[in-house]
């Protein structure tokens, strides 16, 4: 476990090592991640019988926030089953996430671990941070659940293309989702999730395919941040194919288009969906690097401007762009709408990527040429960041 730990560590370290060689930000204070990830949510297992069975289990899960939501001997006999890989691979990076968000809180902060059933099959684990210093609102969800398909998910999935058979659909979907609501509007909010479906249809054969994305959402921009964390999620792509990220990247402006007010919830980064090419392993050893990138793509941000000052007006500003990230969750964004058509949705858990506080006012306008404004003309006019050139999905 030591070992582990080191590891994680020197991987925290050499992520802000980076963001200080790339663009030698002055008068930054960035601290390491790495030793303070000491587990905190290791509570749920004080169960002593739980214990034991991990103990007889071929699965490592002693650091996950509590326990996996398939039976362990289940997973421990499937282990080149995919849905054991996607399922084994959310509860690491769920774990490792929220440690990583720990560590920049006040001591005594920690995740409330939530871990839920669903009657249908299966059911999740929710970790929330709540009036945190650094982070107002922090959720990091987990969610393993099988059953029939809605005929709302069957038709919106068909308006996609896929070709799903008449009849029950029996369905399996694996995620991790997190949404993190900072308190200083100096520090952006980001999103990240990744998934995996399976349709089964009447005559037996599998339909399979992965999505995600990993986006960033700042209240004031600041430029050598933006070009660091799109850099990040390009390294990340490149390890796999260099037509990733200029194309998932144009994907995900598309995608967090706030139609009805013009303009991107945010400065983008990368979405993919309904992907399942060149091959199933392929595919999920892509997601796993892109789920890895997270934590070097954002904490440094975090460490950056966290104690960054800020005033009333800048407040008021975080709120207003709060309201915009509700009205596309709530409007657009397709995981929220899944969620809410499956039967035995769990409310609480779909809904925890709204933040604690938000604000809509009648016909607000930044001033012209001001910080406000600056960021609302990049949010209608997205930008190349690392100069990629324009790619279509």
């Amino acid at each position: 476990m030591f070992q582990n730990i080191c590891i994680k560590s020197f991987q925290a370290v050499s992520s802000v090592t980076l963001y200080r060689h790339v663009f030698k930000n002055k008068g930054t204070r960035l601290r390491h991640i790495g030793a303070a990830i000491l587990s905190s949510g290791m509570a749920a297992y004080a169960a002593t019988k739980y214990k034991a069975e991990m103990a007889k289990a071929e699965i490592d899960t002693v650091n996950f926030m509590a326990a996996p939501i398939t039976d362990i001997k289940k997973l421990s006999q499937n282990p080149n089953d995919m849905k054991t890989k996607m399922e084994l691979l959310i509860m690491k990076m769920q774990a490792e996430v929220c440690h990583a968000l720990e560590a920049e809180e006040d001591e005594g902060t920690t995740f409330h671990v939530d871990r839920w059933e669903r009657p249908e099959g299966g059911g999740g684990i929710t970790c929330v941070i709540q009036d945190g210093r650094t982070f107002e609102k922090a959720g990091v969800n987990i969610s393993v659940v099988q059953g029939h398909l809605p005929p709302a998910a069957v038709q919106q999935m068909r308006a996609r293309g896929k070709i799903l058979q008449e009849g029950p659909l029996p369905f399996f979907a694996a995620g991790i989702s997190s949404v993190i609501h900072p308190r200083n509007p100096m520090v952006p909010t980001v999103h990240f999730n990744y998934r995996y479906f399976e349709v089964k249809n009447a005559d037996g054969s599998v339909q399979w395919w992965f999505g995600g994305g990993t986006d960033l959402t700042p209240y004031y921009l600041d430029e050598d941040d933006s070009k660091y964390f799109h850099l990040t999620l390009k390294e990340a792509c490149d390890k796999h194919d260099k037509t990733y990220y200029p194309k998932f990247k144009a994907w995900c402006d598309d995608y967090f288009h706030v139609k009805h007010r013009g303009e991107r919830r945010g400065i983008g980064g990368i979405f993919f969906d309904d992907l399942d090419t060149p091959s199933q392993e392929k595919t999920f050893n892509f997601v796993r690097t892109c789920a890895e990138s997270v934590i070097p793509s954002y904490i440094p941000l975090v460490q950056k401007h966290k104690d960054d000052p800020y005033g009333y007006s800048e407040r008021q500003w975080q709120l207003l762009r709060r309201g915009r990230y509700v009205e596309f969750n709530l409007i657009y964004d397709r995981g929220t709408k899944f969620g809410l058509y499956t039967p035995g949705a769990r409310y609480e858990s779909i809904l925890m990527s709204l933040p604690l506080t938000a604000k809509w006012e009648y016909m607000h306008m930044p001033s012209p040429h001001s910080k406000e404004w600056k960021l609302l003309e990049v949010l209608k006019n997205p930008r190349d960041w690392l100069g990629t050139g324009n790619a279509t999905k």
